[in-house]
Parts: C-alpha cells; sequence; structure tokens
C-alpha cells in the first residue's frame, strides 16, 4: 500500500508550522479529491474522504473498494477547520464517518453542499438540513474570509433536481488576490471553458481517473483532458487527483504529464500528504 508523504502526526505537524507564514497560500492533498487550502491561519478542506466506509462497505461484493494509499489523517486530528465543502453526494466526496468526525471537533464548522442535496447530505449525517450550508451554480457565499462560487459539474452529465439546482458542483474559492478550482468530478461540458475563463485562476486540482463504463462508475476527465482544460481556461498551476485510491477506479499520471508537458502547461503532481505553497 503508498503511504503517504506526511502522515498523522507529522503531516498534522506540517499544517501547524506553516501557520506562521504569511505569504501565499498553501495546499495539501489528504487523498482522492481532497485537499486542505490554508490561508492566513484560515482552513478551507475540499471533499474530504478519510476514513474506510468504501472500503467496508463494498468488501465481500462483485465491485470491491480496495484501498491503494493509507490513511493520510484522522479527521478528528483536523480540529482547526473553518469551512468544508462536499461537491455531491458520492461516499468519497460526502463521507459521513469523516464529516461527523470533522463536525465533533470544530463546532461552528460551515459545512456546504450543494442545494440540491441538502436533505440527503442532512440524512447521512444524521443533523438538521439548516446545519448545512446550500449552494446551486451561480451562487455565491462569503465564509471565513474565502468567497466561495459554485459552477456545475458533469458527473457524467450536467444533472439538475425538478428545481433546477445543479446535483453536482465545482467550486471557485477567491482569498486576497488568489483564486482555487477544485471541480469536484467532472467530465467537460458545454460552455464549462468559457464559464471558468472568467476568473484568473491560480491553480487547479482536476481528476485525472477517467471514464470507463466497465468500472460501474460516473466518469471524469481523463488526464489528457485534465491537462488541456487547465490550460484553456488559463489556469497557471493545475494538480491531479481522484486516483490511487482504488485499484477498480485509478489511473496513473503519464498521460496527464505527457499532455501538460506538450501544451507547456504548468503542473504539480503531489503525493498524499505534501504540500504545494504558492507565493509571488
Amino acid at each position: 500500500m503508498i503511504v503517504p508523504h506526511l502522515q498523522h502526526q507529522a503531516l498534522l505537524a506540517d499544517i501547524q508550522a506553516a501557520r506562521q507564514t504569511n505569504d501565499g497560500f498553501r495546499i495539501w492533498w489528504l487523498g482522492q479529491s481532497g485537499f486542505l487550502l490554508q490561508w492566513q491561519n484560515q482552513h478551507l478542506l475540499f471533499d474530504p474522504y478519510l476514513s474506510d466506509s468504501l472500503t467496508v462497505k463494498y468488501a465481500n461484493t462483485d465491485k470491491p473498494h480496495v484501498r491503494m494509499t493509507e490513511l493520510a489523517i484522522d479527521p478528528r486530528q483536523l480540529n482547526f477547520l473553518d469551512t468544508v465543502t462536499s461537491s455531491h453526494n458520492h461516499t468519497d466526496h460526502l463521507d459521513g464517518e469523516t464529516l461527523t468526525a470533522l463536525l465533533d471537533v470544530n463546532t461552528s464548522l460551515h459545512l456546504v453542499v450543494p442545494a440540491a442535496n441538502q436533505q440527503f447530505a442532512a440524512e447521512r449525517l444524521g443533523i438538521e438540513p439548516q446545519r448545512l450550508i446550500p449552494i446551486t451554480d451561480g451562487d455565491s457565499l462569503e465564509l471565513d474570509g474565502f468567497r466561495l462560487h459554485a459552477v456545475p459539474a458533469a458527473h457524467n452529465l450536467v444533472d439538475r433536481d425538478e428545481q433546477g439546482r445543479c446535483r453536482y458542483l465545482g467550486y471557485v474559492a477567491q482569498f486576497g488576490p488568489y483564486t482555487v478550482y477544485h471541480s469536484g468530478d467532472t467530465m467537460m461540458y458545454d460552455g464549462m471553458v468559457d464559464a471558468l475563463s472568467s476568473w484568473a485562476i491560480d491553480v487547479a486540482l482536476l481528476p485525472i481517473n477517467g471514464y470507463l463504463p466497465e468500472r460501474r462508475v460516473a466518469g471524469n476527465l481523463w488526464g489528457r483532458e485534465a491537462a488541456q482544460l487547465a490550460h484553456d481556461i488559463g489556469a497557471k498551476l493545475v494538480i491531479p487527483c481522484h486516483y490511487d485510491m482504488f485499484t477498480f477506479n485509478t489511473e496513473t499520471t503519464e498521460e496527464f504529464i505527457t499532455k501538460a508537458t506538450e501544451l507547456g502547461q504548468p503542473y504539480r503532481v503531489l503525493l498524499c500528504g505534501e504540500r504545494y505553497s504558492h507565493s509571488e
């Protein structure tokens, strides 16, 4: 099994030490699509999956979720968070075990979910729907120094509920002079590049595990598509994700790196538990 670059107490120590840095911002990849963003002692956590709930759920089935990378950190160690997002209802983006633990140790935590999924998320977490902060595409929120904009995601399609609200979202986070885009799970869709090009994106966090119908799960960008998307929206840097978690639903970074290099698109491949520091 893959051992994270930093794990548990060592990872926590790195996060805490970085809080003394006043310039720029930091991002840690926590596995799958989970990223911790730190800026001026504020912490925004995108789509954490920090448990073995899927491995347990699908054990002894015809679709086992065999874990590839060890857990980076126990969510109960993350008791300094301000805002957490869920981009959609799939368990690796809305994990009850992870999120209830985070709510227990962060009593004033802001938990942002798609408005279309608010009731479902509340039931999964065993909380009142009012405890969650709903958002849909085109909406923006000001939370803890971050301005969050919701944009559609296609997983596999841009799917809306009966009220026209997207079930799958990406998030554009603006803070100070910086902008980070977390796509959630997505494939390409009409108008995506034009919509995202309206922001000056410093870092794009994009999935690269692709789509194969035989996996029997919804798909994502392939590595070449993630590199192309980052290039087309003018992202200053792209970091790949959504790989090396489950053996049946992963890809290597080779295609992503090859395409990014061909395009001249700046990129950074992080190890699970590794930090990226951005400063100007």
